[in-house]
């Protein structure tokens, strides 16, 4: 493999416990890649390896050894799921999710079930179906609960408050987005698998945002002002490693500026967003153009709404 992620270039008959921590490490690196690069940069290099994690499944090794790896091939299929969502291909990353809930329940790992169902949960989500996504989102809670972590608590939480602002319902949103920073607050200090290690401060608030800016667009553009806050302050947070969401923040706080009729400020952030996004390999940036797009549209009079309409379009065709 490339791009410094080590290459593994043989499979035992027997299987020990540095076999598995080598998948782990090689899992890690590319769920790295995929944050600051998008999905589409390390779709082929995971299934590459995946007909490895398959091997090193048949090969001889102790019952609790066979347990930890059925967990490490689940988080391969977990975040093969992850980047076929990012580059577009829902189908198949309901596939790999599918699988992965299989694998992790094999394991008997509960925090690892909790991660694969909130991310089929954003998957559906990211498809505007908040019921399938709740649905989702809830069997995860019980997992997290079981498993006692807190963050994969508030991860779920956050999301949950997300899924009831596309529905509309104000307050089931901002009671769940209440529970989410004390959960997140209950998880310091605690031992954070790579599969949940994204979600620092920044993700919180900048979920918080996300949240309110669903609400100002479907229910009352009021909620722009707790949204801009929250979400300045996980922009600025975001360092080199996470530039995908850097991106997608940055086009949630375009809108809210568009909604607020700031068009001058919404063309500053939004073009900013789109340079950044051109050198990554993610659909959902692309996707999330169009609801900038529909802020933007409703003030087409303006310059600067039609200069922002101009480079999306753009953006889109060379996407």
């Amino acid at each position: 493999m490339s791009g410094g992620v080590a290459v593994i270039d043989r499979l035992p008959m027997s299987v020990g416990q540095a076999d598995v921590e080598r998948l782990e490490g090689v899992i890690a690196a590319l769920r790295a890649r995929d944050y600051r690069e998008g999905g589409g940069s390390c779709r082929e290099l995971l299934r590459v390896l995946e007909p490895y994690g398959t091997a090193l499944r048949r090969g001889m090794m102790s019952e609790p050894l066979a347990r930890r790896l059925a967990g490490v091939v689940a988080d391969l299929h977990n975040l093969k799921g992850w980047t076929e969502f990012d580059s577009g291909r829902p189908a198949r990353a309901e596939r790999h999710f599918r699988c992965a809930l299989k694998l992790a329940a094999e394991a008997g790992d509960d925090d690892l079930l909790a991660n694969i169902r909130y991310r089929l949960g954003r998957m559906y989500l990211h498809h505007r179906s908040p019921e399938e996504a709740l649905e989702q989102f809830g069997q995860g809670q019980l997992a997290a609960r079981r498993a006692r972590r807190p963050l994969s608590q508030a991860i779920l939480s956050a999301n949950e408050a997300w899924a009831y602002a596309l529905l509309g319902d104000v307050r089931q949103a901002l009671d769940k987005l209440s529970l989410a920073p004390e959960q997140f607050a209950d998880s310091a200090g605690g031992t954070v698998p790579s599969w949940s290690a994204f979600f620092t401060a920044n993700d919180l608030a900048a979920m918080i945002g996300t949240v309110r800016t669903e609400l100002a667009r479907l229910v009352d553009v009021r909620h722009s002002r707790e949204a801009i806050p929250a979400l300045t302050e996980a922009i600025d947070g975001y360092g080199p490693d996470m530039v995908r969401s850097r991106s997608l923040t940055m086009i949630w706080l375009a809108v809210d500026h568009a909604l607020e009729g700031d068009l001058d400020r919404a063309a500053e952030v939004g073009l900013a967003a789109m340079e950044i996004a051109n050198g990554i390999s993610s659909a959902r940036t692309r996707d999330r153009l169009r609801p900038l797009s529909e802020s933007v549209r409703k003030r087409v009079s303006d310059i600067n709404a039609r200069d922002i309409l101009d480079r999306i379009a753009t953006f889109r065709a060379s996407a």
